[in-house]
């Protein structure tokens, strides 16, 4: 059995042939873009609730349940991954992107039942983002204590 032996070099040059170029400036646009306008929605019914005189924190709140409710129905009717596809990071950075991550391996998984198929698969993707997530905000608020209280 014999094998090839590739230089880092022309290894290189092949992957560059092999992969299309990424339009970086149109890729960051759209995602510019498309995150400005689910922060823009957040922030309407934001306006919304607070106009009709709910505290800020119920304003708040609600339109984070909005966002991540509309992403959920906007995954489970097929048409969020159409946009995510064209918006790139911009739909995946909010809020909308975390209750997709949950609602795509819940969707994929149902046919395998609730506990097992639902339950045991929805946080796939976004687990590991609570436990980085969770774990970074703890070590941050040791280190803050200890350099601020004195």
């Amino acid at each position: 059995m014999s094998s090839i032996h590739i230089s880092p070099i022309e290894y290189k040059k092949m992957t560059q042939r092999a992969v299309p170029p990424s339009p970086v400036g149109k890729d960051c646009l759209l995602a510019f873009v498309t995150g400005g306008t689910v922060c823009c929605l957040g922030q309407l019914v934001t306006d919304v609730m607070l106009r009709l005189r709910f505290s800020e924190t119920t304003s708040k709140t609600t339109a984070s349940i909005a966002l991540i409710a509309a992403a959920a129905l906007l995954t489970a009717l097929g048409v969020f991954p159409k946009i995510a596809k064209f918006a790139g990071a911009g739909t995946l950075v909010p809020i909308t992107g975390f209750s997709n991550s949950i609602v795509s391996p819940a969707i994929e998984f149902k046919s395998e039942g609730h506990v097992f198929g639902v339950g045991a698969n929805m946080f796939k993707i976004a687990g590991p983002v609570l436990v980085f997530g969770i774990s970074a905000s703890v070590l941050y608020g040791i280190l803050y204590w200890m350099f601020t209280v004195r």
